[in-house]
């Protein structure tokens, strides 16, 4: 048995050391593309940043998300991506707001909060969203927290709300500027009652509060329509543009 385990302990260091040596890859080659946030006529908004990464063996977001988590290097990956945003974010219409993915736990890096960090420095136009799919419950000292960026300028944003089951006590801990609709709710919603008496819901709630609603991965004219009507104020997805170096061309569309 101490033989079997001891093997077994050799291997997982060597999966690790391998993982690891992909994630610094990944890292090395990060960077960012950029997804438009429109208006109803088509007018940007802002740009998402989006990461990317060359590194073949980690071939999508997620691969690199999971390998970050998997070996506790989750705080370096959002400190890489914040840098490479604003970096990017330098060339964009002056006009514009970037909005930057961020994890719960990154609410628990100082560098986050550093005034003079790459994206301190244009804090006033950055929106910070913050999944849904990642449980704040558990962070100490959340409103204080949310409470600093705001005052250093950043605006908060709910991300993919309807994709999980914590959306409500998100919104309450979290009192976004901005929610964002998750794209599960959004497609082919002009078929299914069900999905716009939802959307409509949220939006409804949001009017009342101050607080704008985007509807993400709208593909079809058919469901930015039906946003529209639904009382969404901004719109993203394919129908515009795809994710791309900075910055990609509204498509252009009929009111």
């Amino acid at each position: 048995m101490k033989r079997e385990a001891l093997e077994q302990a050799e291997a997982e260091a060597g999966e690790k050391a391998t993982l690891s040596q992909r994630f610094d890859r990944a890292l090395e080659t990060l960077w960012m593309a950029f997804q438009p946030i429109v208006s109803h006529r088509s007018e940007v908004f802002g740009f998402e940043a989006l990461m990317r990464s060359r590194e073949s063996s980690l071939p999508h977001p997620g691969a690199v998300l999971d390998a970050a988590h998997k070996l506790g290097r989750g705080l370096e990956l959002g400190r890489r991506v914040r840098e490479l945003s604003a970096r990017a974010f330098a060339d964009a219409p002056r006009d514009a707001v970037m909005f930057v993915n961020l994890h719960a736990q990154d609410l628990l890096d100082s560098d986050l909060y550093a005034t003079e960090s790459a994206l301190g420095r244009i804090a006033e136009r950055v929106v910070l969203e913050i999944t849904e799919r990642a449980a704040i419950d558990n962070l100490k000292d959340v409103n204080a927290r949310i409470s600093v960026l705001r005052y250093q300028g950043f605006r908060i944003a709910i991300d993919d709300l309807g994709a999980g089951y914590a959306g409500l006590s998100s919104f309450a801990a979290l009192e976004p500027e901005i929610v964002k609709i998750d794209m599960s709710l959004v497609r082919n919603a002009h078929q299914s009652p069900m999905r716009r008496r939802l959307v409509h819901s949220i939006a409804t709630l949001c009017k009342d509060m101050g607080i704008q609603v985007v509807a993400e991965g709208i593909e079809t004219n058919e469901e930015r329509m039906c946003m529209r009507e639904a009382g969404c104020d901004l719109l993203q997805g394919y129908l515009f543009a795809k994710p791309a170096p900075p910055f990609p061309a509204v498509a252009d569309l009929p009111e």
